[in-house]
């Protein structure tokens, strides 16, 4: 049986693993995409995560689509109330197709309100149990882009966390969604919201999403112990590092179908030493008799401050190995093994 977590402080508890949906509309039909969603649900994974933004890449013939494939889903089986559905805003940008005035999207109240009423008619529901923002307003290093670089903040006209925090609280009011999370954001915002709804301004978040992996565990510097200090637990995303920590790019290769074969966008994981990181834990996932996939995902899924493990998969087979991986145990012996790579391997894909 599938573990349940409690989503940070709401009443809600999630799946341990999570069916991630970024691929559906491109990677994945629609039918493969329902098809991914029955084994799930038939598995007991009750907590499904997509954006307004998906499918990935992001392209405007495209935007929106991994949502109308749920919705889809959800009309043809009359599953909505078995599934804790996450979605999300995209937070400040320039893609200009992304609005209808051509702006690019923000994170205020004209974007917002217009994003969530897109998201809830291409979902075919009336609400959205975890509305997360997808990036932050502020400039911020984001999707491994000099991520371990400190950059001084740009001044920019960001909009005020209280006044976004102002807008979800209309939106929890009006039914709209239940509760709200971050993703790809750092200590010091994940802090600043909790505090801003502490002083009255907004909902409570309840989770963060951010990149987590063998080869980029950068989460457990700051944000590990405000996540299970302050319950904000982590929804883990990109376990197997785009694919890369299941050892098939070594090498340089590339096989046919695969994502960073399709679309060229693999470079957080072909930075100086990643590789050789990889390598070693492909070793000694096989001298513990497991596939390297495997040994990924359950490190991730058994870290105190994760909440849920977000899988992607583009075929039922390795949906089949993400979900398989719950049953694995990281044991003491086995931790202190990835933790001697780490140390020497330390986060080469941040």
């Amino acid at each position: 049986m599938p573990e349940y977590r409690p989503l940070g402080r709401t009443d809600l508890r999630v799946s341990a693993i999570c069916l991630g949906t970024m691929t559906w509309g491109q990677q994945n039909t629609e039918a493969e995409g329902h098809a991914q969603m029955d084994m799930a649900l038939d598995r007991g994974i009750n907590f499904f995560d997509t954006a307004e933004m998906y499918s990935i890449p992001p392209r405007a013939e495209t935007q929106g689509s991994t949502e109308r494939i749920i919705g889809n889903w959800f009309k043809s089986r009359g599953t909505r109330d078995r599934v804790i559905l996450a979605s999300k805003v995209s937070g400040r940008g320039t893609a200009a197709w992304i609005r209808p005035d051509g702006k690019g999207s923000r994170l205020d109240r004209r974007n917002i309100e217009y994003a969530i009423d897109q998201s809830l008619t291409r979902l075919q529901t009336d609400y959205i149990d975890l509305y997360q923002l997808h990036w932050p307003d502020r400039p911020v290093a984001l999707f491994g882009a000099e991520s371990n670089v400190f950059r001084t903040p740009e001044p920019l006209d960001e909009v005020p966390i209280e006044d976004t925090l102002g807008v979800l609280q209309d939106l929890v009011t009006a039914g709209k969604i239940r509760h709200v999370g971050l993703s790809n954001e750092t200590a010091w915002g994940t802090m600043r919201f909790v505090q801003a709804a502490e002083a009255g301004h907004g909902p409570r978040v309840a989770s963060i999403q951010n990149a987590y992996n063998l080869v980029n565990r950068t989460f457990e510097i700051g944000l590990a112990e405000i996540a299970m200090r302050e319950q904000v637990g982590l929804l883990a995303y990109s376990p197997l590092g785009q694919g890369y920590l299941t050892g098939k790019y070594q090498g340089g290769a590339r096989p046919a179908g695969t994502r960073t074969t399709l679309f060229e966008r693999g470079q957080r994981y072909e930075k100086p030493g990643v590789e050789e990181a990889i390598g070693k834990y492909m070793a000694l996932a096989a001298e513990l008799g497991m596939d390297a996939a495997t040994l990924a995902l359950a490190f991730v899924t058994t870290r105190p401050f994760v909440t849920s493990n977000i899988i992607g998969a583009t075929s039922i087979p390795q949906l089949e190995v993400a979900l398989n991986s719950e049953e694995v145990r990281i044991t003491p012996e086995i931790e202190t093994r990835i933790n001697a790579i780490h140390q020497i391997h330390t986060n080469p894909a941040p």
